[in-house]
């Protein structure tokens, strides 16, 4: 994986997919489905910039907000000082995890999961397990595989104004991994990057979520109706 692509390209071509709009929206439906409560220690694995976890913060929440990107961490910093709430925000590796027994909730949200190798991946689910307390539950949004390649398109663009992103995507079969090279012209420039990510059926994501020591797995489509074999996005949540 090429960590460089969460970063300000990022940030500027997924501006209107990440508005305050979805963003508030996202928080009702991780709320709802989780039971989210003020007072509850939430943990936003891999949290970027903070549109959840500040958001979770303003409800109540004792939040702290891990991701390995310090251009997200101190936009996120700023966004939560600019809306007077706190949430610890750690620069680090979901691969580990620095805390055991302490969340009431594990939050991974908006495809922030699959990017390392398949030994790495089960790897987070450990850490995720790890971190939370007995009684708690971890939740991960992200694509439906199924569905997804129903209606896979190899090819993928996103403009802003003169700027473009053109993602260029290959799955793998053997491997069950979307690889893609990324090319930005933005302000005059060119630029280039590739990465990789995993994809998962809700089955098999279930089972791994079981390895890793979880014992009730369910799955949610978007916005948090019932899971179908036409969901686009899926919401898969692991209890001890």
């Amino acid at each position: 994986m090429d960590a460089s692509i969460f970063n300000d390209d990022y940030l500027h071509f997924y501006a209107e997919r990440l508005s305050q709009a979805r963003s508030d929206a996202e928080t009702d439906v991780m709320c709802r489905v989780l039971g989210i409560e003020p007072g509850m220690h939430v943990l936003d694995l891999a949290c970027g910039h903070g549109r959840i976890a500040n958001r979770l913060a303003a409800r109540g929440c004792h939040v702290t907000g891990l991701d390995a990107s310090p251009l997200f961490l101190d936009l996120a910093r700023r966004h939560a000082t600019e809306r007077g709430v706190s949430v610890d925000y750690v620069q680090g590796d979901m691969r580990d995890v620095p805390w055991t027994g302490r969340f009431d909730r594990v939050v991974n949200w908006f495809t922030a999961y699959g990017y390392f190798d398949d030994a790495d991946n089960r790897r987070v689910l450990s850490e995720v397990r790890k971190a939370l307390k007995p009684s708690g539950t971890a939740a991960f949004e992200l694509n439906n595989r199924d569905v997804l390649l129903r209606g896979f398109m190899p090819t993928t663009a996103v403009t802003r104004g003169d700027d473009m992103m053109v993602d260029r995507h290959v799955f793998d079969p053997l491997t069950g991994r979307t690889n893609t090279e990324r090319v930005v012209i933005r302000d005059g420039a060119v630029r280039r990057s590739a990465y990789s990510v995993r994809l998962f059926a809700f089955t098999e994501l279930r089972d791994w979520l079981t390895a890793a020591g979880f014992s009730v797995v369910d799955g949610y489509g978007d916005g948090g109706d019932p899971l179908t074999a036409s969901s686009p996005r899926m919401i898969v949540t692991a209890r001890p």
